[in-house]
Order: C-alpha cells, then structure tokens, then sequence
C-alpha cells in the first residue's frame, strides 16, 4: 500500500527545524512518509483536544511528543484521585487542580517547544465556534452523546475534520469525520439515545489500559492528516474489543438525506447542551440534590416520610453513601420488582446511584409493577455525583 493520503496534508509546513527539533525528532525525519517536510507540517499544525481525561490524556502525550506546534485543551473538570487510575497525564499531586492545568503542565515536562492554550471552560453553542475557529484539527475525546453531537457540527460549520473515539468498559472505537470529504458523526448516530439508555464511563467502568489504545489511535489518524500520509478513516470506524484482542472495521457513508449543518441549534434541541442563560430543568420523575438534602432533613424532624434506596453494589456503599439511606442491588429489583424493597419502607420512594443511569433503570422497573404509582417512586437526578458536588463536596469522588 502506498504512504500517499487520498487527502492533500492538512496544514503548510513550517518554515524550518531547528537544530534542537532535527534531534528531538530524528526517528520521524528517518521514515521517508514523513521526513522532514511532515515533520514541519506536525509543527505548523494547531490541534484542539476535547476533554483532559481518559482519551484526551494519551493524546496529549503523543502530540506533544510527536512535535504538533500548537496544543489546545478543553475541559472544566479538576483533577480527583478516581481519574487516575486511566488519566495518565494527571498525578497524586494535581489532585485539585484543573485538568487543563494539570494537562498543560505535563506537556511542557515532556515537550517545552509545544505551545499549550487551555480552554478552562465547558464546551457550548456559545463557544464552540470561537474556540475551533483557531484550529486545524479537533480530537474529540468526549464521554457524553451531547458534548460529540456539538464538537461535530461545530467542525462541519468551521471546516475542520474530527479524530473521534469513544470507550467504555473493555470496548472502543476510533474513527474520522470530515464534512465534504466523508461521513460525518450524526451519518453514524443519526439521533442521540434516550437519556440513561447508555452508560457513561463512571457509571459502566473502563479499563484503565483502554483509553491509551484508543487514544494512540487517534494520534495516528491526526499525523496522518496533517502530514497527507497513509489511509485515514474517513468512512471507516475501528472497533476494538480488549477481552478478545480483536479489531475489526465498520463502513460508514454519508446519508445523502441528512440537512446540512447551518448552526449549533439542532444541539440544543436533541441533547440539552447547556449554553451561557439556561440550565436544562430536572424531569418530573427526578429529584435535585439540593430537594433531597431538604427531603431528610425534614424526616429527621418527622416532618415528612420517604424511603431512600441506593441501587449500588456494596463497595460502592463502603466508599461513600449518602445519609440516612438503605440498599438494594439494582439486580434484585430488575429480577424481583416491588418484592425486593424491604418491609420496613414506608411513604414515598426515591431511588438512587452513582450518576443516575441505574436509579432510572430501578424507577422505570418498579413503575412497571402495579403496586406503585406514579407518584410514589423517583430518583436522584445525577446520583452520588450530584450530591458531592451540590452538597457535600468533602465526600469521595469516584
């Protein structure tokens, strides 16, 4: 197979390499694909990295040590001591910090010709098209459906192609997406799952190996775009299975029906992105953090009755629990329905999780059992997540 691209090399090369960059990137200037001219286009390149976490940690890595010029990271996260376990960029001592700071600390120890821009805010409709105006490339290293619908069009208005990967629990997949050239991401998702319908990473777990693969792949595809070498996936998705050591290809076309991309409005509308006025209102099934602190308060003042069930395994109990509630596995009530609460429940029910995923899927089991209501059974919108942050910050992080 040939090294040549069917895509012209993203960016111009730089002017030159230094005598410094001739040795720091020697292996690369010895592969006749690349050589010196890719290595000038790598530091001419302007690459934006979604998200300092699991893929955006490796990714980092590999750019900045690959010699792309100009790195940009998005993300409004701190550090805690759960991410380390994957995020490879972070350390003991960054917990606390922000990620983008932490982030950008590492890639200057490793590269210190990379120049770092931190975006130390949550993407939006608001802000997404300034930030990619500054751009070539976006790695989108994003754990949730709105957050990919949102990098996507946003590229596809701005012009640029997207390296794409998403993991979870010993799975990934890696692909690209470029208006005009390919497939984009909604060919591939044409609509986002309903909420709770997929799991995140910190509700289904993940591998800690697995974003390095994934994430490498990903840097691949970007040296291959910008520089015009090899076969990039456009139109092509790679899945990975880790428990099986396998990989394997899927084709993706562009669907001819699909309207183009005239704004970031259709965001807002299918995921609830947040922009800079609203906060999207919790359904009527759930209960907020902050109302439930409330709801046990006023049981301890026997002003109220309710009953709250964790739908937690026990480890996850031992590490941090919220006050005053009881568990049930979420399994014994997908098997066993009302008959697995205990005996001692009394008033209403409101059910809840890590992030709120199994609590939904607890509530939509116990509502379809005739026994109860309505009225009678909800869930903690955003699980133990959500009561650290709005309520007891002092509590793990997992």
């Amino acid at each position: 197979m040939t090294a040549a691209s069917p895509f012209p090399p993203l960016v111009e090369p730089a002017p030159e390499l230094s005598h410094e960059e001739l040795e720091r990137y020697s292996r690369h200037l010895t592969l006749p694909q690349l050589g010196v001219d890719g290595q000038r286009r790598l530091k001419n390149a302007r690459v934006l990295v979604i998200g300092a976490g699991g893929l955006g940690a490796p990714a980092l890595q590999y750019l900045a040590a690959a010699g792309v010029g100009t790195l940009g990271v998005v993300d409004d996260d701190v550090v805690s001591v759960s991410n380390l376990q994957r995020q490879v960029i972070h350390g003991m001592a960054d917990i606390g910090r922000a990620k983008v700071d932490s982030a950008a600390d590492a890639v200057a120890r490793l590269n210190p010709l990379v120049t770092v821009r931190t975006h130390g805010e949550r993407l939006s409709t608001d802000n997404a098209l300034e930030i990619f105006s500054g751009y070539d490339l976006v790695m989108d290293g994003a754990d949730n459906f709105g957050t990919r619908y949102l990098v996507s069009d946003a590229a596809e208005l701005v012009g640029i192609p997207v390296v794409w990967g998403s993991i979870l629990r010993f799975d990934g997949q890696v692909s690209v997406f470029w208006s005009g050239h390919g497939p984009v991401y909604r060919d591939l998702f044409s609509e986002a799952p309903a909420p709770g319908q997929v799991p995140s990473c910190a509700e289904g777990g993940v591998l800690g190996m697995l974003p390095a693969t994934i994430g490498s792949v990903m840097v691949t595809e970007a040296l291959k775009l910008i520089t015009g070498i090899g076969r990039p996936l456009v139109g092509r998705v790679l899945i990975h299975n880790a428990l099986a050591q396998t990989w394997r290809e899927l084709t993706v076309l562009p669907d001819p029906d699909r309207p183009a991309v005239t704004d970031l409005s259709q965001v807002v509308v299918a995921c609830g992105v947040p922009t800079a006025d609203d906060a999207a209102p919790a359904p009527h099934e759930t209960v907020t953090a902050p109302e439930l602190a409330g709801l046990l308060t006023s049981r301890s003042l026997g002003e109220t009755s309710f009953t709250l069930i964790d739908v937690r395994e026990a480890w996850e109990r031992d590490l941090v629990s919220i006050p005053g509630s009881m568990q049930v596995p979420l399994q014994e009530i997908l098997d066993r329905g009302v008959s697995a609460l205990p005996d001692s429940v009394e008033g209403n029910v409101i059910l809840h999780c890590k992030a709120g995923v199994r609590s939904a899927q607890a509530l939509s089991a116990l509502r379809g059992d005739y026994a109860l209501r309505e009225d009678t059974v909800k869930h903690l919108d955003g699980g133990v997540l959500a009561w650290i942050y709005q309520v007891d910050p002092s509590l793990p992080h997992y």
